[in-house]
């Protein structure tokens, strides 16, 4: 097999995503094309507003009038994201992947000019349907009948926007403000190199993605150099991530104020459909949690020869007697024969993907870190990874391209109906990383299996305990930040206390990751990014258990459920499946299959450690 450093630095042999069918370059009349009629189908779109009087007015019986301006104004609409989004995906594509390319980042911003021209416009949609009321235009539209879920939410929304020409005003800026703080910090960290003195001797330049790469190797002793050297470089960078934190999250909590919010927790439970009985039962259920995970942590630490709590540098690290690496092939097939026992549509999106050139695989340096799947065009999708080589890469390719096939479900709807919440947005990817599991535990036993297991628990250790730490951080983050700016030597106290708070002593706090804050984009945003992960984690755990159950039933109505993510709210969703995600049980129930894998874990970690012995 291939080293992970191999893999890591060079990834000549892993495949680069094309989008070379929807335009040939920049330099293409296509693209300049496009990106005029992005100009000029917002200015119709706005004289469309104009034209229909589409802003805030006294509540009035609903005529044929109206319903042929909400006709015309939600069709418009949908046909102008239409086209931006592909537009978007397509500067994305090179923006995400090569933040040297000064060319894309102006476009870029030359389309967010454009684009954010759309959010005075949403807003005085929003206080007319719920001037008017989603259910009388209705009678008369057939667009509203079709876009009902979307244009209630929208309706609700009224009740927390400011005035139309202060939202008029903070469109202008946005892109000025939040938008090119979290473009900054994207471009800083992706650019991001550091030195890496190895176990041999040698001392390799790295871009930062690759070096957090080594997380996965095999090696104790290269782990440790690499979390040495990306703890040495983060200060290098720090202060400007600093700047950054402070002027997104400063900004969110001036609109929150303005926008009559109470918190910014509540604008993202909004925002993600998520009620607020529902996310506290989440969050009881994962707070009862919190130890069972830690024990699972000592577990692992005395399988990797620790006498006492798990070092940072070991949590997802592959156990001793686990294959070292796993190349990109043996990856692809992994997921490719999970998905291939669902069958359907599923089972053929891998090689869809793979032959319609969807993936861009390898780490480099000047492209992002981490890993996503953004929809370009129809039902086409573009996934991003940084492959290390390891078991997890795999699961993460099973993530993204779980995105990727809900993105198929959705491409039957209009944009209106397929703006996700992130919370939703996360039901499929969860299904099917937890199908490759599911499928590796059916055939392995021994070590084999006991290190899938392992495997496994570190991304629920991830979802659950990390993202709890997460969410500790940036709910202080946001209440600090409506008295002052926070600064570096602040916020790393912030992230050390969280991480001390939801890893307990399962963690060598002497360890803790004191930068996270800085390697995180999804701090970046100016709602909460992370409690999401976790609900979608534990929902798509309960998916797979109704899975299980019948799996022909299951399957009869999960492709049309996962169309409907943009529509429904969580709880709506949730009733689909039978699930009721207001009542904590449910998610214990979901966080009961967690803690049967540690069972199994433990008692597989006995048996192996006694063969060893023996």
């Amino acid at each position: 097999m291939t080293t992970i450093e191999e893999r890591a630095t060079d990834d000549q042999e892993l495949p680069r995503w094309s989008v070379a069918d929807v335009h040939e370059s920049f330099q293409a009349r296509s693209f300049g094309d496009a990106m005029d009629r992005c100009g000029a189908d917002m200015s119709r779109l706005e004289a469309l507003f104009e034209e229909h009087g589409i802003r805030a007015t006294e509540p009035r019986a609903v005529t044929a009038t109206d319903g042929r301006a909400a006709d015309a104004v939600i069709t418009a609409i949908n046909r102008m994201r239409d086209h931006a989004d592909e537009t978007a995906a397509y500067i994305l594509a090179t923006t995400t992947t090569d933040s040297y390319d000064e060319t894309a980042e102006g476009l870029l911003g030359e389309f967010e000019m454009v684009d954010v021209r759309q959010r005075p416009l949403t807003a005085r949609l929003a206080d007319w349907v719920s001037s008017l009321g989603v259910e009388a235009l209705a009678e008369h539209s057939t667009q509203v009948a079709e876009h009902r879920g979307p244009l209630e939410k929208l309706a609700r929304r009224a009740a927390h926007q400011m005035n139309e020409a202060e939202e008029g005003l903070y469109a202008d800026l946005v892109s000025t403000g939040s938008s090119a703080w979290d473009t900054l910090h994207g471009v800083v960290t992706s650019q991001l190199t550091a030195t890496v003195t190895m176990p041999d001797g040698t001392t390799p330049a790295m871009p930062m993605a690759a070096i957090r790469g080594l997380a996965t190797h095999a090696d104790p002793a290269v782990r440790r150099a690499a979390y040495e050297a990306e703890l040495a470089s983060w200060p290098t960078v720090a202060p400007v991530c600093a700047a950054a934190m402070n002027a997104v999250k400063g900004e969110a909590n001036v609109v929150n104020r303005r926008r009559g919010w109470e918190s910014a927790l509540a604008a993202s439970l909004f925002a993600n459909s998520v009620s607020r009985e529902t996310f506290d039962a989440m969050q009881h259920a994962i707070t009862d949690s919190l130890g069972d995970l830690r024990g699972w942590m000592h577990s692992k630490a005395r399988l990797h020869g620790h006498s006492g709590a798990l070092p940072w540098h070991d949590l997802v690290a592959p156990l001793p007697f686990a294959a070292s690496a796993v190349t990109w092939d043996e990856g692809v097939d992994i997921v490719r024969n999970a998905f291939g026992a669902y069958g359907g549509g599923l089972a053929g999106i891998v090689d869809r993907a793979l032959d319609g050139r969807w993936i861009d695989a390898g780490p480099r340096a000047g492209k992002l870190g981490g890993a996503f799947c953004m929809s370009l065009s129809g039902d086409r999708s573009l996934v991003f990874l940084n492959w290390s080589g390891s078991v997890s890469s795999a699961q993460t390719t099973a993530h993204e391209l779980g995105h990727a096939y809900h993105n198929v479900q959705l491409a039957q709807r209009t944009p209106m109906q397929r703006s996700l919440p992130m919370a939703l947005a996360e039901t499929a990817s969860i299904f099917c990383e937890t199908l490759v599991v599911e499928e590796g535990l059916q055939r392995l036993a021994g070590g084999d299996r006991l290190a899938l297991l392992d495997v496994d628990l570190q991304g629920a250790l991830q979802v659950v305990v990390d993202i709890r730490s997460r969410f500790l951080f940036e709910t202080e983050v946001f209440t600090r930040r409506q008295r002052r700016t926070l600064g570096v030597g602040e916020l790393n106290e912030l992230m050390l206390q969280a991480q001390a708070d939801a890893y307990g002593d399962g963690l060598d706090q002497s360890t803790a990751h004191r930068y996270m804050w800085a390697v995180k984009p999804h701090y970046y945003s100016s709602h909460f990014y992370n409690w999401p992960y976790a609900y979608g984690l534990l929902f798509g755990l309960g998916l797979f258990a109704q899975y299980k159950q019948d799996p022909e039933r299951f399957k009869s109505h999960y492709d049309d459920a996962l169309s409907r993510a943009g529509i429904n709210s969580a709880e709506e969703l949730g009733a689909v499946f039978g699930f009721d995600v207001s009542d904590q049980a449910f998610w214990t129930a979901s966080l009961d299959v967690i803690r049967d894998r540690i069972a199994d874990y433990d008692a597989l970690a006995v048996d192996v450690t006694a063969v060893d012995r023996a």
